[in-house]
């Protein structure tokens, strides 16, 4: 067993001892602490990578993810303004159809009517 990976030597314990070794570990203020200490700190990391990658980012021009998804976001408002404002010619184009062929009955029925 010596020379086993540990993981592979945690999941020939067993779920059941795995488990305890878990719950003793976590009761273990000191392990707890050290634990939320790093995860903090891992946090802390990756909101300065984030932050350097975004200057990174915008020192080569090239745009972040935050900088795609307003533009995504813009765009989809932009869509549906066309749409609506199709929408809106549509129904103009429509009426002004309907007003031509309402004005050449009209003016069939009075020239039909001058014949008689």
């Amino acid at each position: 067993m010596e020379g086993t990976p540990i993981l592979k030597r945690l999941y020939d314990l067993g779920e059941e001892t795995l488990n305890r070794i878990v719950e003793d570990l976590l009761s273990n203020p000191r392990f707890t602490e050290v634990l939320m200490r790093a995860m903090q700190k891992g946090i802390e990391t990756k909101g300065r990578l984030d932050r350097n990658l975004q200057t990174m980012l915008a020192l080569l021009n090239l745009p972040s993810r935050a900088d795609v998804t307003r533009l995504l976001t813009k765009l989809e408002a932009l869509q549906g303004s066309l749409v609506n404002l199709n929408l809106k010619v549509d129904r103009i184009a429509e009426r002004q159809r309907a007003e031509r062929r309402r004005a050449r009955r009209a003016a069939a029925a009075s020239r039909g009517d001058a014949g008689k």
